[in-house]
């Protein structure tokens, strides 16, 4: 692969037959000899696919000729080649799974009733005018523990599904009365999670425009963002400068990291920090949760 490319994007738009537009978007990807994940639902279209870049510019101009994902805001990046190991496009319920398909409407010029949208420099300037500003994550919280934004609150949540019930705990109810900003890798989790914060009361919610990805391309590591942004790619996370401070801590020997591993029980599998010199000694193979580290 001369140059591997990825690109993410989402489009919230009414799609009268979602099946139609998965056959179609298979064809595409297909002829364009792109992988990645496609999901498709009667809400619009949320998308992650890589291959080499003339493969998918020619995915992004087919992409762009069908009218209602004319305007499509696709977010580049480089990839390492092979970024997925396979195409997958599915139609479902909802573009992304909060379990609150009915929750949310959707028009022609998007979801209704969200958050006011900010650039990366308007949220800048929001917190510089405002000190009561908060941060609220709208990932879960394995990939905010490799990075977040200052002082943000990250939410228990396993997965996406999670956050009704969060929300719904009070126990974010005391910041009902202060700016929050929602922010999330893309954005896309930020125009349902908007919704649902002022469904409940959250009076002056705002949502990063272009999610973390666009604030690091506007500031790298010399703006409000600190640590590494987790991909659900090969890459497994990705910097916006050299220098960038690891957040994540490594399971065994306790140094920074923003390395995910696999725990090697079949039963398990599950995700955690463990750094390359803790990999490769053997040091440790198997996750807290199966084999928890000696006080």
């Amino acid at each position: 692969m001369a140059l591997p490319k990825i690109v993410l994007f989402y489009v919230f738009t009414p799609l009268a037959d979602p099946e139609a537009v998965r056959l179609w978007q298979l064809t595409l990807a297909r002829q364009c000899n792109v992988t990645g994940r496609i999901i498709v639902s009667e809400q619009g279209i949320n998308a992650t696919v890589g291959g080499d870049i003339r493969d998918v510019k020619a995915y992004v101009r087919g992409l762009r000729e069908y009218e209602p994902f004319e305007h499509v805001d696709v977010k580049w990046s480089d990839g390492v080649g092979n970024d997925f190991p396979r195409l997958s496009v599915k139609v479902r319920p909802e573009l992304v799974t909060f379990n609150a398909p009915d929750t949310i409407t959707i028009t022609a010029d998007g979801v209704v009733g969200g958050g006011t949208h900010l650039s990366p420099r308007e949220v800048n300037e929001l917190v510089e005018q405002r000190e009561d500003v908060v941060f609220f994550d709208g990932r879960n919280e394995l990939e905010a523990r490799i990075g977040r934004f200052r002082g943000a609150v990250v939410p228990q949540t396993g997965a996406t599904r999670d956050f009704v019930a969060e929300l719904d705990s009070g126990a974010y109810d005391h910041l009902k009365d202060r700016p929050v900003v929602t922010y999330c890798t893309g954005g896309i989790r930020c125009e349902v999670l908007s919704v649902l914060l002022r469904n409940r009361g959250f009076r002056d919610v705002y949502q990063l425009d272009g999610g973390i990805v666009r604030y690091g391309e506007a500031y790298g590591n010399e703006g409000l963002w600190d640590g590494s942004l987790y991909v659900f790619d090969r890459r497994m996370h990705v910097e916006f400068s050299p220098d960038a401070r690891s957040l994540g801590r490594c399971a065994q020997c306790d140094e920074p990291t923003p390395r995910y591993v696999n725990c090697a029980d079949p039963q398990c599998r599950r995700q955690f920090l463990c750094c390359e010199s803790c990999t490769d000694s053997g040091a440790r193979t198997r996750c807290p949760q199966c084999v928890p580290v000696p006080a």
